[in-house]
């Protein structure tokens, strides 16, 4: 799964800087200008990390970081501060308003690129090569193996992929579309069911070990993976 960073920069050089940077990194970058830019961004796509400018016009970064955080879908998505003002009292205002990190005007894309994936490895498991477990379920990244009660689990790259992100992001729902997005991509293009049917080869895969009701339906919203399953 590619990473979406929203970039929100206001001057179009230092934009379109931060924005070759990000893509040159493997990341998926995406763009705006203010603060409502941004949310029409964020509502169309989810992104999995922002780079967030303090001095935009309309509405400041620091004001921006904030909605974002007192937001239930935007609570949890990594902020990282640009700002040209580099004193303790701005950084600290900075971070208090929900940034998770903060970085001082000029700075090289090196260190830019260090910051994106120190924060991604605290705030995106699947982006990390660790084993994640959840009950009785393992699994490696590194080997792209699945165990269920000790034994080996075969599945598709699109399906690992699908319990990947589902065990790394337990007990919340998510729609088609936010899965789609997750797991599959926003350069892909293919239909909401598809989901339905990957979701389906993944419950018969975990099927013979007696754990695939821990993805459950919830009608009318979409899919969750919970350790404790349906009764």
């Amino acid at each position: 799964m590619t990473a979406k960073i929203l970039v929100v920069e206001d001057e179009p050089a230092i934009q379109e800087l931060l924005v070759f940077n990000v893509n040159q990194a493997g990341f998926d970058a995406m763009r705006a200008a203010d603060a409502e830019s941004a949310w029409e961004q964020i509502r169309q796509h989810l992104p999995d990390l922002i780079l967030l400018d303090w001095m935009l016009p309309t509405t400041s970064g620091i004001v921006l970081a904030r909605q974002l955080r007192s937001e239930e879908q935007t609570k949890s998505i990594p902020i990282i501060m640009l700002t040209a003002r580099g004193d303790e009292r701005d950084k600290v205002l900075g971070l208090e308003s929900g940034a998770d990190d903060y970085i001082t005007k000029p700075f090289s894309p090196r260190e830019l690129m260090a910051r994106i994936r120190a924060v991604m490895r605290r705030h995106i498991p699947t982006l990390s090569d660790d084993k994640v477990t959840a009950g009785e379920l393992e699994l490696s990244p590194v080997s792209h193996r699945v165990s269920a009660r000790g034994k080996p689990v075969d599945l598709g790259p699109t399906e690992f992929r699908l319990l990947h992100f589902f065990m790394t992001h337990a007990d919340r729902v998510y729609s088609r579309a936010q899965l789609l997005d997750q797991v599959w991509g926003t350069q892909v293009f293919v239909e909401e069911r598809t989901v339905d049917v990957h979701i389906r080869r993944l419950r018969a895969s975990l099927e013979d070990s007696g754990l695939d009701g821990l993805i459950q339906t919830v009608r009318g919203s979409g899919y969750r993976f919970s350790t404790v399953t349906a009764g």
